[in-house]
């Protein structure tokens, strides 16, 4: 019974961790970079308004920092339960 206990919370803490990244994903990619355009583009930074930097820069930079953010998370995950390496 333990045995079957450990793959399901393991695959169920990768599905929160997946769930929120992928939020924060499309709050990024799609909020910032169009549905908060208008108001972050009253905001800007180093001369570019700041609606349009995310649209042009600062998704791709989020999504970087996002990979690196569930690699490291997964990691983790994976020693918690023992299937690390």
């Amino acid at each position: 019974m333990e045995n079957n206990s450990k793959p399901k919370a393991y695959w169920k803490a990768n599905l929160r961790y997946l769930l929120i990244l992928l939020g924060v994903w499309v709050f990024v990619s799609y909020g910032c970079g169009i549905l908060f355009a208008d108001f972050l583009n009253g905001i800007k930074v180093g001369g570019f308004k700041l609606g349009f930097w995310f649209a042009q820069q600062g998704a791709m930079y989020v999504f970087v920092i996002l990979i690196f953010v569930y690699v490291r998370l997964m990691n983790k995950l994976d020693k918690k339960y023992g299937y690390d390496e």
